[in-house]
């Protein structure tokens, strides 16, 4: 009997400020993960600066891929295919990305697989949990996204739930400059917490009337932005921690109670989290609890697989490549991509 082939898979990742290249086999293994940040610079400016963001992707593509490749000893020769995020995202980071994979896909005569960011961020977590199979419920929670999709099949999703406003990564940020914590907002919200009473200030938790896993995080952050000035309005000294601690209780509760209650309501048999603030350790925490008490299995990834980075890409891609997808060199960015859409 013929053994069968193992596919590995160079992955592009440009969406916002990480510029990622990794090299994955068989959709579930990452040869190669390289990462070229550019946190630093956008602190300057209190947030990515998407004209900053696209010139610095294309000063370093060609040394992230070539790392990715050299991390994973192989060459474009030893290759079957290029992934690359192609929307949702900035539009000029993208168009960086894309433009890299098309070039290595005509010059290496290999297949082009379009990835949707989203999709990448459920699929990090196939690195880690090998066990891990389609149904389930999965929370994605990002800068820019929030959204509750059931996992039907490898590419099959149905959104059930989305933010009406602000993401709740958005909210973190916009939240942490109030409180004068600055960029990038979710770890360092994070971080100052765990010295704050989370009990400290009681703020709201939205409900969205007739769309039960719909979320909206601006009415916090505004509550959060009055609290602040009423105190400044009293004298009254400004916990930073305790607002942080209790800003974050107030988001993560209505991210358990909505996800544990789709798990139930559609009778999914198990959930994930996936996004950069799914390494959110209060959420972690939190939903661990409540899985606990619901009996609901819960995967998530490492924190490293949490934020942007090319393996997520690599793990879709792959499945893409099993049903056949390919795209042709007029792949374009799609910066409002729908999860979901081809």
């Amino acid at each position: 009997m013929e053994e069968k082939k193992d596919i590995r898979i160079l992955a592009i990742e440009s969406s916002c400020d990480e510029t990622a290249a990794a090299v994955v086999k068989n959709g579930r293994e990452a040869l190669s993960n390289v990462i070229s940040s550019q946190i630093d610079l956008h602190t300057l400016y209190g947030g990515v600066v998407p004209e900053i963001a696209s010139r610095k992707h294309i000063e370093k593509i060609n040394y992230v891929i070539q790392e990715a490749l050299d991390q994973a000893n192989v060459t474009l020769k030893d290759l079957d295919a290029i992934g690359v995020t192609y929307g949702p995202g900035l539009v000029g980071a993208l168009l960086v990305g894309v433009a890299e994979a098309k070039a290595i896909s005509y010059a290496a005569k290999l297949p082009l697989i379009g990835v949707h960011h989203i999709e990448g961020h459920i699929s990090a977590n196939y690195i880690e949990h090998k066990e891990l199979e389609p149904p389930f419920a999965c929370l994605v929670v990002s800068g820019g996204h929030t959204h509750l999709v059931i996992v039907r099949d490898y590419g099959a999703y149905e959104i059930i739930g989305r933010t009406r406003d602000d993401a709740a990564g958005e909210a973190f940020d916009k939240v942490a400059r109030a409180i004068g914590l600055g960029y990038p907002g979710g770890p360092k919200i994070d971080r100052v917490s765990r010295e704050g009473n989370p009990d400290a200030v009681h703020f709201p938790r939205a409900k969205v009337e007739g769309a039960p896993y719909d979320f909206s995080f601006s009415g916090v952050k505004s509550a959060v932005l009055n609290h602040i000035n009423g105190c400044r309005m009293k004298g009254e000294e400004i916990c930073q921690a305790d607002i942080a601690a209790s800003f974050q209780k107030a988001v993560c509760e209505v991210l358990v109670s909505h996800a544990t209650e789709a798990v139930r309501d559609y009778h999914m048999p198990k959930l994930a989290l996936a996004g950069g603030v799914a390494s959110n350790s209060a959420l972690r925490c939190m939903m661990e609890e409540a899985c606990r008490k619901e009996k609901i299995p819960l995967y998530y990834p490492s924190p490293i697989l949490c934020t942007d980075n090319a393996v997520m890409i690599g793990a879709a891609a792959y499945y893409e490549y099993q049903k056949g997808v390919r795209h042709g060199l007029d792949l374009n960015a799609v910066p409002n991509l729908r999860l979901g859409e081809r």
